[in-house]
Order: structure tokens, then C-alpha cells, then sequence
């Protein structure tokens, strides 16, 4: 396993009122949903970096307006030709 580091003041995590744990709770889970909005990663991978279970994660889609179903409009015109 690979660990990640790095620095920010303490003025940052006082302006988001977040203690270091949350933070980067949160700031794994806002890249997480984040990478797999744009296609970046997968849901299984989005998960992974977010510590979170499948459902977990996908409430926490919604709580971040984000579809838990990532098609582009190709994939739903084979979708609708199959039909």
C-alpha cells in the first residue's frame, strides 16, 4: 500500500472547521465521487479511494448531485438499438 502526504496550514483546516481526520475523510471521498463523475475512475476504484462501501458510496452520490450511472450518449443509443 502506497501512503500519501502532504502539507496545509492550520488556518485551511480551521476554515473548514474539519480536524485532520475528517478532512481527509472528506477530501478522499470529494476526489473520489469527483474522478468518477468525469469518467476518470470506475465505481469499483471511486470506493476503494473513498473508504467507502458500493452503497455507501452511492448515497453518497446523491448527497453530491452526481448520477450513480455513468452512460454517454452512444452507450444509451446501443442501449435504445438493442430494444
Amino acid at each position: 500500500m502506497v501512503q500519501v502526504s502532504f502539507e496545509l496550514s492550520e488556518d485551511v483546516l480551521s476554515s473548514v472547521r474539519k480536524d485532520p481526520e475528517s478532512f481527509t475523510r472528506e477530501f478522499r471521498l470529494a476526489a473520489a465521487v469527483k474522478w468518477y463523475e468525469i469518467g476518470l475512475v470506475s465505481q469499483s476504484r471511486a470506493t476503494e479511494i473513498a473508504g467507502l462501501s458500493r452503497a455507501a458510496f452511492i448515497d453518497a452520490l446523491g448527497q453530491f448531485q452526481v448520477s450513480a450511472f455513468q452512460y454517454d450518449i452512444d452507450e444509451i443509443a446501443e442501449e435504445v438499438d438493442r430494444e
